[in-house]
This record gives structure tokens, sequence and C-alpha cells, in this order.
């Protein structure tokens, strides 16, 4: 297989970032793809090249396959990087690339395809004996038998999308009477997400903890894995919060998860970067979740803690090269944590703020990472994601690495949004979370808006005591000159929330 010598980045925002610094590190060029909404973004700044390929809704540039392929052609790309997201998962996008004698950096279609299929994916677990959770092994067929399964497995139990993910076409259902509704409203959410109404049930578990296995596969048939991330702090059923390695395996579960992993991705003959998502219940029973065929979001805690480049190990593979590490040389140093920075309202049921970022002051320092995609000035959107950065740290233990996050999280400065760095402050703070012991529904059980609401900032402490104190030294005459001053107190104050 050729060398790449350009590519094209299917993709926006950090991601496409986070790509085009390891492209330039290795030599390569680069092609930047562009809505006419992100004529002026950092991605396509930082590209060699640049293309538009439509009008801002996603349907109408970044998911567009025809205009991808037509820009790859046109700037004689060698290959195309997805990122995450879009066309990532996409097997047709992939059988495309090839077709059209492009190199698509991530797994063949094969791939991609039978483990988009959560049925299908379940059908391959049970064949390599990695165990997911009690239900039905493909689409429910019947409603009375669908049923019966669930009495069976016994409630409550989940809904989920065959070819689904991000928590649509999703429902948790307590009890027989309202599974039948449930299980409607489930199939009518999956067709419209995916354009595909099928849905299988499985056991909803206990205190589950979701925590997943980076792989790592070569078309030589070595498969490795770089250990665990922690995912379960998330809020509709999308990550908030990442941290690596867990605070709750051993070592021997440790080993035994990430065989499971290993077995999984050889299942379907897999290549490239790979994620294997377990659920683990509070009996430390760990069960298939799902497999993400692409880099993950989270994927910068593992950097951290491995040392590793997993861009650049793509683009190796890609390139149909041996992975240059085996399984006993990569080596776990640390601990990393990874805080997504949405435009959220984390007051309002975490509802996107959009809105020009009139300040974006990132934190900086030892052990202090910070992967943007949008810059001071700029406009955060309606048509894309939310997000804003990926906040990570890595320091030698978890107790030191909490501290480090919110000693970052405090410096990060953000006005003109709303943002989640409260939340992840107050996560940070949590006596649950700080021992370890917490699961996916942290949220609901830990969680209220007025929780970040205190006055706990020392220096906002000092800075509220230096006014109260100015205005109590103020002679009676001067009455409104304080009451003025409380307003501009207050104002401070309205204005200093949005970056706490």
């Amino acid at each position: 297989m050729p060398a790449i010598k350009k590519v094209l980045i299917a993709n926006r925002g950090e991601i496409a970032l986070r790509i085009i610094r390891t492209c330039k590190e290795r030599g390569l060029k680069t092609v930047a793809v562009y809505s006419e909404a992100d004529l002026q973004a950092p991605h396509v700044l930082a590209a060699d090249e640049s293309v538009c390929i439509g009008k801002a809704p996603s349907s109408e540039s970044y998911l567009r396959m025809d205009a991808l392929i037509d820009a790859a052609k046109e700037t004689s790309t060698d290959a195309i990087h997805p990122g995450y997201g879009f066309l990532s998962e996409n097997a047709r996008f992939a059988e495309m690339c090839q077709d059209n004698g492009l190199t698509f950096i991530g797994p063949n279609p094969k791939s991609i395809e039978m483990m988009g299929d959560k049925t299908r994916a379940r059908e391959l677990m049970a064949k390599a004996n990695v165990p997911f959770p009690p239900g039905t092994e493909s689409a429910l067929q019947d409603m009375e038998e669908a049923k019966t399964i669930a009495r069976q497995i016994g409630y409550p139990v989940l809904i989920k999308a065959a070819a689904g993910g991000g928590g649509k076409g999703m429902r948790i259902v307590h009890n027989e009477v309202d599974f039948e509704k449930s299980v409607k409203a489930a199939k009518s959410e999956a067709k419209s997400s995916f354009g595909d109404d099928r849905v299988f049930v499985e056991k909803y578990l206990e205190e589950p903890r979701h925590i997943e296995f980076q792989i790592f596969a070569d078309s030589h048939g070595n498969v490795v894995h770089m250990f665990e991330r922690e995912c379960s702090i998330q809020r509709r059923h999308q990550k908030v919060i990442e941290e690596a390695p867990s605070a709750i395996l051993t070592e021997d579960l440790r080993k035994k998860m990430a065989n499971a992993a290993i077995a999984a991705a050889k299942s379907c003959d897999y290549v490239g970067a790979g994620t294997v998502e377990f659920l683990v219940d509070k009996h430390l029973n760990y069960y298939f979740l799902e497999m993400n065929t692409r880099l993950q979001v989270e994927h910068p805690v593992t950097e951290y803690i491995t040392g590793l480049d997993l861009v650049s190990l793509q683009i190796d593979v890609a390139e149909g090269k041996e992975l240059p590490i085996k399984q006993e040389e990569i080596i776990r140093k640390g601990h990393s944590i990874e805080c997504r920075i949405y435009a959220e309202d984390p007051e309002d049921q975490f509802l996107p703020s959009t809105g020009k970022l009139e300040k974006h002051r990132i934190p900086s320092g030892p052990g202090v990472r910070v992967d943007a995609g949008i810059e001071e000035g700029q406009v955060v959107s309606i048509n894309y994601d939310p997000m804003i950065s990926k906040l990570c740290v890595h320091a030698e233990n978890r107790e030191s690495a909490i501290e480090k996050m919110l000693r970052a999280l405090t410096e990060y400065e953000i006005s003109g949004v709303r943002t989640t760095i409260p939340f992840c402050k107050f996560v940070m703070k949590n006596s649950e979370f700080r021992i370890g012991k917490y699961d996916t529904h942290f949220i609901s059980d830990h969680y209220s808006p007025d929780k970040i609401n205190d006055f706990d900032e020392p220096e906002l402490a000092a800075l509220i005591s230096a006014i109260v104190k100015n205005n109590s030294s103020n002679t009676v005459s001067k009455k409104n000159k304080v009451t003025d001053n409380s307003s501009n107190t207050t104002n401070w104050w309205v204005k200093r929330k949005q970056t706490l």
C-alpha cells in the first residue's frame, strides 16, 4: 500500500485541528473542508488547502459523501480521515473512498457495518464468548414474545435501537404496562434518526458504570489494547467527563475486560482504532455494550496515560504498516481526566447556549491540554454540536489529577455563552466522585442547578468582601452612590458567573 502524502479531513472543529497537527508533524499535506458557516473556522485556516462543500446544515455539507469525494479528487488527495461523528461510522462512505482509489483512515466497510448493527454485534459477541446483558440477540419480531422475554429477564429493561447510538431510540421500561408504548416510541425515534426502526430488549443494569477499552489492530493480525477509560458522567446518554484509568477496576478485571475487547475486535477482522464499550454493574460484572469503529472524542486521556499519538498510529495502519508497538510495550502512567466544555446551560437542563464567544481564555501549565475548535470572537452555531473544547489534564495519580483539573477549570474564562464549566467544577468537588463511587446516574442522583450557585470561589469571596467594606465606609449622604455600587457588583457577578 503506497505511503500517504495528502489527507483530506472530512470533519470540522477541534477534531479536524487535532488531525491536521499530527499530519503536519508527519510532513503530510492537509485539506480542510468547510460549510459556508465555517469559512473562517480555525481548522480551515490551519490546513494547507480548503474546499467549500455546501451550506451550513450538515446535511448540505459535512454529510454529503459525493461532495467530499469530489473535494478529494479536486485536490489530488491520497486519503480521507473522517474524525468522529458525521460519516466516521458510515460503511457506505468508507466503501466510496475505496471505490475511488482513496485510503479511508479507519476500519474496512464490513467491520463498520457489522459493529454498527447492534443486533449483529450481539450475535458476534455471543460467538466470541464476550458477555452482554441478558435480552434478545436479534431485533424484536413479535410484541408478545418480547413481553415474555422482558418478564423473564425482569424489569426494568431497556429498549434500544439496533442501528443507533447516542441515546437515540432508547427507552427505559419499569413495568409491563408501559412496555408496548415504549417499544413504539423507540421504534419511531429510531426510524427518524437512523432510517431503521429495528429495536431489541436487554436487561437494565443496576448502578451501571460505562467503561470502554481502546483497541488498535493492523492488517497483519496484530491487535492490542491501550487500557480503559471511564465515561460514566453523562447527560442525555452522552459523555461529559471521562478519566483513565477507571477508579474501580482491579488488575484482574482489567485483564479480563481487555481480553474481551480484543476478542470483539478479532470477531469482525477489525483494522484501525476502535473502542469496545462495556457496562459494569455494582457487582463488577461486565457486559458488552457496543463497539465504536472510529477515534473517540475522549482519546486524549489515553494519549496522556500511554504517551502514544493515536492519530499517527491510525495513519500507520492505513498505510498497511504493522503496529510499531507491542502489547507489553504499552505502559500505563499516571491519571488523566477530560472535561468536555459545552456551550450549554447546566442550570437549564443542559440546553444549548448559542451566541458569540466574547471571551475565550484557556488555562495552561504542565499536564494541561486544551483541544478547541473555536476561537474568541467566533459564533457557537445552532448547526453543529455545541462543544467548545476538550480540557484534559494529566498527573501522577487520580487525586492530583482532580486538583489539577479544578485549577484549570478555575483559570478557564469564557463569556458570551453559558458553559458546562460550573458543572465540571461541581463534579470535581463532589465527595462521591472524589472517592470514585459514581455511575451513569450521577447527574440525577447528585446534581441540581442550585448546587453550582455557591460562593466558594476564594477570589470571588475576597472581591465581594472588599466591595462590602468599601461601601460600608461611605457616609449616609452617599447612600445613592452606595446603591449604584451594589448594582455594579450585581452586574459584575452576572458577568462573572458565565465564566465559573
